[in-house]
């Protein structure tokens, strides 16, 4: 029970914690400077935490569904709009707030853009400074410049520094058998672990689930072939 609590250790070297770390600071500091020229220091710096926690996901984990392109593009949007619409609605209290932050939950799943740190900007954009609702609707203008770019930076950084960015999906390699298969190991945990080592990347799971995950794929595989076959003999 104890040992679920204590944290999994980082397949990464200290080299991509600097490179994750600089890529962070200076895709915030660049954002929050580019929202304040055109909206004012007083807007800029309330998204502040918002684009800071984005910017450790685009930068530190990269490769995760949670930091490509549309995740952040598209949660932003739906978070203001409806962190506006609730305000408007309802007013601006911790309730509203609360209320915004899992609506725009919902439609970040629906539309499949799901970024964690929106959850908090729809409570920022609920619970504003002056000069942000001054802005009125228009407050989706520098949540948009912000996200806008800090993700111009990560593509930018990222692939100026051996980190593809963003993510494609990926082509199946092709196996060319010259002979019979005589062993069928099993893949274990340390050999997932030393694979995320090799490839010196951040990846938002333990080596312990992505072994669950690919022992349920050959069951659910093995299963899949023996009803092909049943249904060839039917």
């Amino acid at each position: 029970m104890l040992a679920r609590w204590l944290p999994a250790a980082i397949n990464t070297r200290p080299a991509e914690w600097s490179r994750a770390a600089i890529g962070m600071a200076l895709g915030t500091l660049f954002s929050i400077w580019v929202c304040a020229q055109v909206f004012g220091p007083e807007v800029a710096l309330h998204l502040l935490g918002p684009l800071g926690a984005s910017a450790v996901l685009l930068f530190a984990v990269s490769s995760g569904a949670l930091a490509q392109p549309w995740s952040i593009v598209g949660s932003y949007l739906c978070a203001s709009v409806v962190a506006l619409l609730v305000a408007r609605v309802l007013g601006r209290s911790l309730g509203s707030a609360c209320l915004a932050a899992g609506m725009a939950l919902i439609l970040m799943c629906w539309l499949r853009c799901l970024h964690p740190p929106s959850g908090g900007l729809a409570m920022t954009l609920v619970l504003a400074d002056p000069a942000s609702i001054a802005l009125g609707w228009l407050e989706v203008g520098p949540v948009m410049l912000g996200a806008g770019t800090l993700l111009l930076t990560a593509l930018a950084y990222n692939n100026l520094t051996r980190t593809r960015y963003p993510k494609g999906a990926s082509e199946p390699a092709l196996v060319l058998e010259t002979r019979p298969r005589e062993v069928d190991p099993k893949i274990t945990a340390v050999d997932l672990e030393q694979a995320l080592a090799q490839m010196e990347q951040f990846f938002d799971v333990t080596p312990t689930e992505l072994e669950q995950l690919i022992h349920i794929a050959e069951d659910h595989a093995r299963r899949r072939s023996i009803g092909e076959v049943l249904a060839e003999r039917v």
